[in-house]
C-alpha cells in the first residue's frame, strides 16, 4: 500500500479513487490518463486500484455515473416551488451554473473527455437525456398554464441544456464570471418558457 495508506471502509476508498480519476482525466484525457497516475494521485497502490475497477474503461464509467448524479441533483436541489416562477427559474440555473463553477473537473470529464471518446458516447447521451428530463421536470412543476403540453417542456428544456453546457463551458475555462452567465442563461431560459405561454410575475 503507498505510503502505508491507513486501511479505509470501502465505499470511502472508492470515493477517493473516483476523486483522483476524475482529476487525472480531466487534465489528460481518457487516452493519456494511465492507471499508474490515478493510483499515485489517490496514494494508493495499483494492484487495489484494479482490486476495485478492473479496468480503466470501468474506472471512466464509474466517474460519468457519478458525476452525471451529482450534477442532476445540485439542479433539483435548486428548484424551491414556494419561489415565484420567475424566481425558480433563475435558481435552478444559478445551482447549475454554480456547479459547473464549484466543479469545473467534473464538468470537463462529463462534457469534454467523455463526449471525446467513442465508447463513451453512449453514456454521455443517457446523461444529457436525464438533464434535459429533469430540467422539463422543474419547468413543468413550475408552471401553471393549463394549454402547455409535454413537447413544450421538452424543446424548452433541450434548449435550455443546450445553451446551458454552452455558457457552463465558458464558465469552466474562466472565461465569465457566475453572476454573468446566470443573468445571460436565466434571460435565455425565461424567453423559452414565455413561448408556452408563460408571462413574467
Amino acid at each position: 500500500m503507498v505510503g502505508g495508506t491507513k486501511r479505509l471502509p470501502r465505499a470511502v476508498r472508492e470515493q477517493q479513487m473516483l476523486d483522483a480519476a476524475v482529476t487525472v482525466f480531466a487534465e489528460n484525457g481518457f487516452r493519456d490518463a494511465s492507471m499508474d497516475s490515478i493510483a499515485a494521485q489517490a496514494q494508493i497502490s495499483k494492484p487495489m486500484l484494479y482490486l476495485y475497477y478492473g479496468s480503466k474503461e470501468e474506472l471512466f464509467s464509474a466517474c460519468i455515473a457519478r458525476e452525471s448524479g451529482r450534477f442532476i441533483d445540485a439542479m433539483a436541489t435548486g428548484f424551491d416551488p414556494g419561489l415565484r416562477q420567475s424566481e425558480q427559474a433563475r435558481t435552478v440555473v444559478r445551482e447549475f451554473l454554480r456547479y459547473v463553477h464549484e466543479h469545473r473537473e467534473s464538468w470537463r470529464v462529463l462534457y469534454r473527455v467523455a463526449v471525446g471518446t467513442t465508447n463513451f458516447a453512449g453514456i454521455v447521451t443517457e446523461s444529457r437525456e436525464r438533464v434535459v428530463e429533469a430540467v422539463a421536470g422543474l419547468i413543468r412543476r413550475g408552471t401553471t398554464v393549463e394549454s402547455a403540453r409535454d413537447i413544450d417542456f421538452e424543446l424548452t428544456a433541450v434548449a435550455l441544456v443546450g445553451a446551458g453546457e454552452a455558457v457552463a463551458d465558458r464558465i469552466s475555462e474562466g472565461d465569465v464570471d457566475l453572476d454573468t452567465a446566470t443573468d445571460l442563461l436565466v434571460g435565455i431560459t425565461w424567453r423559452g418558457l414565455k413561448g408556452v405561454g408563460v408571462h413574467t410575475p
